[in-house]
């Protein structure tokens, strides 16, 4: 079920006893928490309302707490919000605790009423070849909140601007998508200043959107990986100067800017090989729009530029946390280097 469908479903129809959001976009699993409180009328300090991380919490709690009455909530239901299910994945992590699956595996055979169990899994996929997995998937409603395509996430912020009767034109708009990497929670988060901005009247210009909306740390290592690759020493110094007053580190600038030549190698090799934007985003595991610039960018550069500047990043990365060289002189000299 995808999240508006459940967001619908959660205002009008019967609750199910079970539930499992399954996906990364923080922004959709709030919205779906906050839907669940206010059909059921519960603030957080309510005592029908209980949080659980499983990386910490036994299992076994949430069990009982599902089977528990009601004390006040509307609908005489309890809401049992259990959070990083890590046990219904592959994935190992040091200080997260071994869950007893007994009590989980027997209550999912037959759920109590009495208690709505939303296990929220912040994760692309779960192991499905655990038998709790199957199960839970079986037995759950299952909402999808996967981060949404790029459209999609175009389409929410118009929506949403629309509804509060804001106007930007197309260069505005896509200054916004830009700068909130088309990422919807992000997104989300910044839009609240366009609406504050233009409830007053005031035009919300390209400009306006620039002075509003604070470019992220990716967004400014990838106008700073353009400088370079393109020659203008200069403008890449300046970026990495407002940087070191932003209060960011050389070494996780670097780290970044390697990061970002590493994308643009694999990309250029998976173009090379026929994949598509899609393909390449779910090959190396980016955002689906980072891919797309990615995209854009490689075509002005050969595969043996990239390759050689992806070594000189990674051979500076070693000398500074090996002490043999001044991490800044390293790196201006680096950015002069490579940019004559």
């Amino acid at each position: 079920m995808k999240a508006q469908e459940a967001l619908q479903a959660i205002k009008e129809k019967p609750l199910a006893p079970l539930y499992l959001i399954l996906g990364t976009e923080s922004y959709l699993q709030d919205r779906i928490k906050h839907a669940f409180m206010e059909r059921l009328q519960l603030q957080k300090d309510d005592l029908d309302l209980v949080y659980f991380d499983l990386e910490q919490d036994p299992l076994n709690l949430v069990v009982a707490e599902a089977q528990a009455p009601s004390l006040f909530s509307l609908e005489d239901k309890r809401l049992i919000i259990a959070e990083n299910p890590l046990f219904l994945t592959a994935e190992k992590k040091s200080n997260v605790i071994e869950q007893d699956l007994t009590d989980f595996l027997s209550y999912l055979t037959d759920p109590a009423q009495s208690g709505v169990v939303v296990m929220i899994a912040p994760y692309e996929k779960l192991d499905e070849r655990k038998k709790v997995t199957k199960l839970l998937k079986k037995q759950a409603v299952v909402i999808d909140v996967q981060p949404l395509k790029e459209q999609d996430v175009q389409r929410y912020v118009r929506q949403t601007l629309a509804a509060a009767n804001i106007q930007l034109d197309r260069q505005a708009f896509d200054t916004f998508m830009q700068l909130t990497e088309m990422d919807l929670t992000k997104a989300m988060q910044e839009l609240d200043k366009l609406l504050l901005y233009g409830a007053t009247g005031a035009s919300l210009t390209k400009d306006v959107i620039i002075q509003l909306v604070p470019q992220s740390l990716e967004n400014n290592i990838f106008e700073l990986t353009e400088n370079v690759l393109a020659g203008n020493a200069d403008k890449a110094l300046r970026i990495y100067e407002d940087l070191h007053l932003q209060g960011e580190e050389t070494i996780k600038i670097n780290a970044i800017l390697i990061g970002q030549v590493r994308l643009l190698l694999q990309t250029k090799i998976l173009m090379k090989a026929g994949y598509q934007q899609a393909n390449i985003a779910q090959t190396v595991k980016v955002h689906p729009y980072r891919v797309k610039l990615a995209m854009q960018q490689v075509k002005k550069y050969d595969e043996k530029q990239l390759m050689t500047l992806f070594d000189e990043l990674v051979e500076n990365d070693y000398l500074v946390k090996t002490g043999q060289m001044d991490k800044e002189f390293l790196f201006q000299l680096f950015v002069l280097k490579t940019a004559r």
